[in-house]
């Protein structure tokens, strides 16, 4: 007959049987989990913002993770909108606009500021955000006996030649003394939609990495920002419309982190017959004719949203010198008067033969 010692030890055993199952099966699972882990899964959702629409693409291997993920992404390029729409009564933008100054800006309005200024240095003037004066003459007024693309060129010329008076990125004062302002010269305007979508979707990749995410791209309007590539080291594979045929690509580019953005006139214009495109030369105040398409590859998707439009009023020749003179920056420009001739910067080809 067995002593009360042993049956005490049984009874111990058989209650720790179920603790030590438990504990094998957990260990179990996070073996298989880190030898076998599931299926990394492309998750993604589009929404209308920044007058166009945005689509995030991720890679996650939790469904619910990946919809928090973009969920903040889309919540961060939200308030870039908030800040640097120049429609809306409430951005910081419109009321730099409608006052002429803005005191203690938001870091990101004065980040988006002091890169157009730097940008517009660079280009020698080619990319100036202080175009909205001219924008305003060619764009459609309601109730007009004629349009401003209607008036006699004498007319336009005249008019353009006023307000070239208050157009310069010059015009835009940074003062970083505590409180910081933003001060605009007399009847000068900003718009920012040369750079600010850039900088929202370079926002919203920061958002995705801040929630873990290491694999994502993000579609503003042709505005592109890619983040890790896709899983098992592939890269993102984006084609380049042809501005003639939109059914037809001139290219591939292969990105695995940064930033495309292409500039054109080719669907945007302020007159029925289209030929009045809505990229002006910011030197002649009227709409530029030196490309047909610029496209560009940079670190930064605010980066490239602006050299892309540089590059395009600059045209081919200087546009490519430009790109050639900055480190990590590419750029293809379809010519305007030779729309089949392609001007490639020298290291375009790394992005179209695999990328790096």
């Amino acid at each position: 007959m067995p002593s009360s010692k042993d049956t005490g030890k049984r009874q111990r055993a058989n209650k720790l049987l179920p603790l030590a199952l438990i504990v094998a099966l957990v260990a179990l699972f996070t073996i298989n989990r880190a030898f076998f882990p599931p299926p990394m899964l492309p998750f993604q959702d589009r929404r209308e913002m920044m007058a166009t629409w945005v689509t995030i693409t991720v890679y996650n291997r939790e469904k619910t993770r990946a919809e928090r993920a973009i969920e903040a992404a889309f919540a961060r390029m939200t308030k870039i909108e908030e800040i640097a729409s120049i429609y809306d009564e409430n951005a910081e933008a419109y009321m730099l606009n409608e006052q002429g100054r803005l005191d203690d800006p938001s870091p990101e309005l004065i980040e988006i500021i002091d890169a157009a200024k730097y940008y517009y240095k660079i280009s020698k003037g080619a990319f100036d955000i202080t175009v909205e004066p001219l924008l305003e003459l060619w764009d459609y007024e309601e109730g007009a006996e004629k349009q401003f693309w209607e008036l006699e060129p004498a007319e336009q010329q005249e008019r353009i030649s006023q307000t070239l008076t208050v157009v310069g990125s010059d015009k835009v004062t940074l003062a970083p003394d505590p409180p910081p302002s933003i001060v605009l010269a007399p009847r000068t305007k900003v718009t920012l939609g040369g750079l600010a979508k850039g900088y929202a979707v370079d926002q919203g990749l920061e958002a995705l990495r801040n929630a873990g995410v290491v694999h994502a791209l993000i579609d503003a309007g042709g505005d592109i920002g890619v983040l890790g590539g896709k899983p098992n080291n592939e890269a993102w594979v984006i084609e380049l419309r042809n501005p003639k045929d939109p059914k037809d690509y001139l290219t591939r580019f292969f990105l695995r982190d940064g930033g495309l953005a292409t500039s054109g006139n080719y669907e945007r214009y302020f007159d029925e017959q289209a030929s009045v495109g809505h990229i002006m030369d910011p030197k002649t105040g009227y709409s530029s004719h030196a490309s047909s398409s610029a496209s560009v590859i940079a670190p930064t998707c605010m980066q490239a949203d602006a050299l892309a439009t540089a590059v395009f009023v600059l045209g081919p020749i200087e546009g490519i010198d430009l790109v050639n003179s900055l480190e990590g920056v590419e750029a293809l420009i379809v010519g305007y008067d030779e729309p089949k001739r392609l001007y490639r910067s020298d290291g375009l080809q790394l992005f179209e033969k695999g990328g790096l």
